[in-house]
């Protein structure tokens, strides 16, 4: 059996950039998309990842992958296989390495060179000598260090909603990813983006993949600026009702078209036990597969 180095538990720090200048983070009417990116960037390189920083892997996750095996049968591990995740926005790459000990072949983007660095540094260590908050307990170890089962984790610097990253991908079978993982991505993008973010989602997951949302914050008033952008209702309207993202908090409602119907159908809902404190007793798990026609 393994033996795992105690947690490193760091105080939960709250997901906010108020107190960063306003000119990173302006409303979408005045700010071009194309400079989001370079907003974030900017805050990796001037050290600020600690506003958003968690210090470990989503427990969320993390349960899901250990007490709702059923949802991933259809992408277990086959003979000379390992399913193939992927997490946007992957920062400091806690949750890349927590699925790669957990037996999949794992991608982190990230828009920023330096946390892909940092990302590249924390795994190698992780990978060789793993923390306890990687595993919910021993009993749950999918693989270990030592064991062919254990999946890789790797780091790749790009835009999301840009292909060129595809390209960098050391795959067999194209650029479709079994699992993706979204908890502080979407939350991070401004509304104008919403409706491009639910259109990557289904062009890069497989036919039979699985989308996990950690849908945060839903307590935050969506008008509010700045990140994290509040959520209620989002992932449903965007991804079912095949919306752009923008709810009206006063009924609930989507603000704008619809079309007939979305790309993706959620097969599950959940309130997780654990999460983030930040989140605790309010956060929401979705589970979505592609549909039919989509896929």
């Amino acid at each position: 059996m393994t033996a795992f180095r105690p947690s490193p538990f760091r105080p939960t720090m709250p997901l906010r950039i108020s107190s960063q200048p306003q000119t990173i983070f302006k409303t979408p009417a005045t700010r071009p998309k194309e400079k989001h990116a370079s907003g974030w960037s900017s805050l990796w390189d001037t050290n600020k990842s600690h506003f958003w920083d968690r210090g470990r892997p989503s427990p969320a996750l993390q349960d899901l992958l250990n007490l709702h095996p059923e949802l991933f049968s259809e992408i277990a591990h086959g003979p000379g296989r390992q399913p193939k995740a992927f997490v946007p926005g992957c920062g400091r790459g806690y949750d890349v390495v927590m699925l790669a000990l957990h037996g999949y072949d794992t991608y982190g983007l990230d828009v920023s060179e330096k946390a892909v660095e940092t990302a590249r540094e924390y795994a190698a260590n992780e990978l060789r000598d793993p923390s306890a908050y990687n595993f919910k307990d021993a009993s749950t170890l999918t693989c270990s260090p030592e064991r062919a089962t254990c999946g890789t984790a790797n780091f790749l610097v790009g835009n999301f909603f840009e292909r060129e990253w595809e390209s960098l991908l050391a795959t067999k079978d194209g650029h479709k990813f079994d699992l993706i993982y979204d908890y502080t991505f979407l939350c991070a993008l401004s509304s104008d983006m919403r409706r491009d973010w639910a259109l990557r989602m289904s062009e890069l997951l497989a036919p039979n993949g699985i989308l996990v949302c950690l849908e945060f914050p839903l307590y935050k008033d969506p008008r509010l600026p700045r990140p994290p952008w509040g959520l209620k209702d989002v992932h449903w309207n965007l991804l079912a009702e095949g919306g752009n993202g923008l709810i009206d908090p006063s009924t609930g409602t989507p603000e704008g078209t619809t079309s007939k119907e979305g790309r993706f159908e959620r097969k599950v809902y959940l309130k997780p036990e654990r999460t983030f404190e930040i989140g605790q007793g309010m956060d929401m798990l979705s589970v979505w597969k592609l549909g039919h026609e989509a896929s």
